[in-house]
């Protein structure tokens, strides 16, 4: 309790044993989880260190003469294999419920992001569908690999998304397997290469902020620099952010069309 007391951590921060504060409903549901999980640890642990310690107490060594043996007692036996098969049941229901609702796409997006993982930066293609209905991409975000090994903020991509809003995710990789993880979602998922992974997240209002993501799975010599930024804006923000990259997207097509000379037009016609 001193210890506790002596890091100054928020009641929030203590009860959350370790995670992040979390910004979607997935995120909340994995804490009730991982919290759900404590309990129960605290409460085996507590059982069978109560009864450590009352065999202590009450059964310590007081003569030489033997104490009464007690074999084949069936009821506590069956107890220590059924009281397990229990626990272990009501986890794995919980965890497999939980495992489901993560993975729920069903749900209409309000923005489809496609995330391309690569050694060692990450792409966010934003689309109007998701890839699985054949999804176009609007415009896109592109991190630089630092040559020097390093990681580099300024390198980094930008995930821009709005705050109360669905977001479908879809993952790809061209290279080896990495791993999407956002601490504050509470959530993360492999890249695999030949495998279109997708998951949903919606954002909780009030959750405008800059956050941080990262690749969870050894990729390669430079794992530790394959980082990305995270940056949640209102709806209204976002809205205005996503037309100007709709629209410098475009502008960059544009400017990518061949020229045709007029004059080379008509003698082309004639």
């Amino acid at each position: 309790m001193l210890g506790l007391a002596a890091t100054g951590c928020a009641s929030n921060d203590l009860t959350r044993l370790g995670m992040p504060e979390p910004i979607t409903e997935q995120a909340e549901r994995v804490l009730a989880l991982w919290q759900g999980s404590w309990v129960a640890a605290f409460a085996v642990g507590i059982l069978v260190w109560g009864l450590i310690i009352w065999s202590v107490i009450f059964h310590r060594k007081r003569s030489e003469q033997l104490p009464p043996q007690v074999r084949y007692n069936m009821p506590i036996e069956a107890l220590y294999t059924v009281l397990p098969i229990v626990i272990i049941s009501v986890l794995f229901f919980f965890t497999a419920r939980d495992q489901a609702y993560l993975m729920d796409t069903e749900e209409p997006a309000d923005v489809h992001v496609e995330v391309v993982a690569f050694q060692w930066a990450w792409q966010f293609n934003y689309l109007d569908d998701t890839r699985e209905n054949g999804g176009e991409v609007l415009h896109s975000e592109v991190g630089i690999p630092n040559p020097d090994g390093t990681a580099d903020p300024e390198t980094q991509t930008t995930l821009v998304l709005p705050e109360n809003s669905t977001v479908h995710f879809d993952l790809h990789s061209p290279d080896v397997i990495h791993s999407f993880w956002i601490p504050a979602f509470g959530f993360k998922l492999d890249v695999v290469p030949g495998r279109e992974n997708a998951f949903q997240a919606n954002l909780n209002d009030g959750t405008e902020g800059e956050y941080v993501g990262r690749c969870a799975e050894l990729c390669g010599v430079d794992h530790t620099r394959m980082l990305f930024n995270v940056e949640v804006l209102s709806e209204d923000e976002y809205a205005q952010w996503a037309q100007q990259r709709e629209q410098e997207a475009a502008d960059e097509d544009t400017e990518d069309l061949p020229v045709v000379d007029a004059a080379d037009a008509e003698e082309t016609d004639s």
